[in-house]
This record gives C-alpha cells, structure tokens and sequence, in this order.
C-alpha cells in the first residue's frame, strides 16, 4: 500500500508533536525532584537528544555522516539551510545551540527549547547580540560547546555566505576549538527559505519516504586569529558542500 505524501506528512507531524510533547512532560515532571538550575539544563539536554533521535526514525531521515563527531568542547560552526540542521548536528552531540527569537515563540517548540539549552537572539537587535555573546562566554568557559550559524539566515546557495565575526572573537579570545560542520540535504527543496511557515514547509519536505541529508564534522581549528579562524572555516564548510552536490549529481 503506497501512502500518499500528504498523508504520510500529516502522520508525521502528528508523531512529531505527540513524541515531543510526552518527553518535554516528563522532562518537566521529573524536574519537579531537582533544585539544582545546572542539573535541570543539563538533564534537558540529555531529554533533547533523545526526542531528536526518535523524531528522524520517524521523519524517515536518512543520514550520511563523513568524519568523526567532535570528542573536543569548543564553537561547532555549521552553514545554515533549514530549522532541521541542528536536529541533523546533534543527534549524538550535546551543545548549547543558538536560534533566532522568533522560534521562542512557537508553540510548544519554543517551550522544548527553552528548557533545553537553547539561546536565542534577536540579530538585528545590538543589546540581545550582546546578552548572547555573554551566554556563550559562559557556556564556553564552563567546557561546553556551543552551535552557531554564523551566516546568520538560510539559503540555497552552493556555498556559504559571509560569516558573522561574534562568535569567532569568543573562540579566540578563550583559546577554545572552532569545529567546522557542512550540512547539506540532497532535495534542494527542503531548505527553509523567504516567507515559508513551518508546517507547509514540514509537509513539502517530510512528505518523501526519505529525506537524504549529509553531514561532516571537520578536524578542530585552533588560532588566536579571528580572521583565520573565519577564513580556514569557511573554506572548509564550503569545499564539503561542493562535495556533497557533485556526489549528488
């Protein structure tokens, strides 16, 4: 029996709510036996790598990963094509990711990534690109990692565009790793772009049998050179997408 894509899509939103809610519940439910704000942050980012490794066995992601996952705390600086690319970077990992204000706001999504280790920041906004840099300063001198996308908004470009220093001049400044990650998905339509919503976009994209995603963790890049450090990374993230395309086509 083939089930028609619409369907198959709606399914798995429904799947995608129900498995989020009932773990963002007990999250919040066993939380009530612990004080400590460190313990809950950190048990929330336990409970947040398991709620994405259930969700891609049910959105059908099939991952091809190249390199090893980072053993090393430090900046994981990956490119930017859709909401789904940190889902897709921390299946196995356990970071602080960044992610843009708006998505405080979403229901119940926003609440999952509160609790969960997420910062968010308004990037047009001075003072909250400020109250950001002082989280990751925080979450970096504790030995922690932190995600950014500092490009900043999604795009179907082949290559990366210019990237935000901000986060860079903390790596440099504390000593700590820039971990390069390309991220990339074969249908060129599952990238999140323009005025799109998020549930026409999750039924466009979730309504394949499978959704083909690449994703490589590069060597750590040490250097008290913010400029280096954007430049070795760049070039880096952009030569695996370049890969990833021509192995694709």
């Amino acid at each position: 029996m083939i089930i028609p894509k619409t369907l198959l899509a709606a399914i798995r939103l429904m799947l995608f709510i129900l498995i989020t809610l009932i773990v963002y519940s007990t999250l919040l439910l066993t939380n009530l036996f612990y004080k400590n704000k460190k313990k809950k942050l950190k048990r929330g980012i336990i409970y947040r790598r398991f709620i994405i490794r259930l969700l891609h066995i049910v959105l059908g992601s099939k991952i091809i990963i190249y390199g090893n996952e980072p053993k090393v705390s430090g900046l994981i600086i990956s490119n930017h094509r859709s909401y789904f690319d940190p889902l897709v970077i921390l299946k196995n990992i356990l970071a602080y990711p960044i992610g843009k204000k708006e998505v405080a706001s979403w229901p119940l999504i926003g609440n999952v990534c509160k609790t969960t280790g997420v910062i968010f920041v308004k990037r047009e906004d001075k003072k909250s690109r400020t109250e950001t840099i002082n989280e990751i300063r925080l979450v970096l001198e504790n030995g922690f990692s932190i995600l950014n996308t500092p490009e900043g908004t999604t795009h179907i470009k082949p290559t990366t565009i210019k990237f935000k220093p901000g986060a860079f001049v903390l790596a440099a400044q504390l000593g700590v790793p820039v971990i390069p990650v390309a991220v990339d998905y074969k249908n060129i339509d599952d990238a999140w772009i323009g005025d799109d919503t998020f549930v026409p976009h999750f039924l466009r994209c979730f309504g394949k049998w499978r959704t083909e995603i690449k994703v490589s963790y590069l060597e750590p890049i040490f250097s008290k050179d913010v400029d280096e450090l954007i430049a070795i990374t760049k070039k880096q993230i952009d030569e695996e997408l370049i890969r990833f395309r021509k192995d694709w086509n």
